[in-house]
């Protein structure tokens, strides 16, 4: 049972640096505007939804806080953390819940859709809504109009994205692993 817990850690260690990279890559290059100053429709959260429920919720919020952190840093400036702390709620709430998709296991059925679907919509209103805009405010003094405008604009695109792309390719994923029973051995 050591051994498999090693190599379990090992693994998860693995996907926080590949999720951070991922997240920061997405973040960075792949971010569209979307009308709202400072705001952006961010396919990253798509990655951060399916391995914060492939891994749980400390790799999920060590993706968000890493990845966000260096799209950050890589503009030039330091990092806002108001919404650092959010990308990092959002993780770990999402890999709260994400264990409970059967994802992991190969039975990311309807069950698990919806379970992934309610967990990433709950995390990201309670970051962009919530957490995002109140540490805004108390962190940098911001005015309350732009920071929630800002707020609800990220909570609606990152929803749509992780629910979209990281639906599908949680979907995908799901079907690329051997069900517990599904291996018989031959004769």
């Amino acid at each position: 049972m050591k051994v498999k817990s090693f190599f379990k850690n090992i693994a998860c260690g693995i996907a926080i640096g590949i999720g951070a990279a991922l997240f920061f890559v997405l973040g960075r290059f792949v971010a569209i505007p979307s009308g709202i100053p400072n705001t952006n429709i961010s396919v990253q959260y798509a990655i951060l939804g399916l391995l914060s429920a492939m891994y749980g919720p400390v790799a999920g919020a060590l993706i968000g806080f890493i990845g966000h952190t260096l799209i950050d840093l890589s503009w030039g400036g330091s990092p806002w953390w108001s919404w650092v702390i959010a990308s990092t709620f959002v993780g770990c709430a999402a890999g709260l819940l994400g264990k409970k998709t059967g994802l992991a296991e190969g039975e990311f059925g309807k069950k698990g859709m919806v379970i992934f679907a309610l967990s990433n919509i709950v995390a990201h209103i309670i970051a962009w809504i919530l957490i995002a805009p109140g540490l805004d405010i108390l962190i940098y003094s911001e005015p309350a109009n732009k920071v929630f405008a800002q707020g609800a604009m990220a909570a609606v695109a990152n929803i749509v994205t992780t629910l979209i792309i990281g639906g599908l390719l949680a979907f995908a994923y799901s079907k690329t692993i051997a069900k517990k029973g599904s291996l018989e051995a031959e004769d």
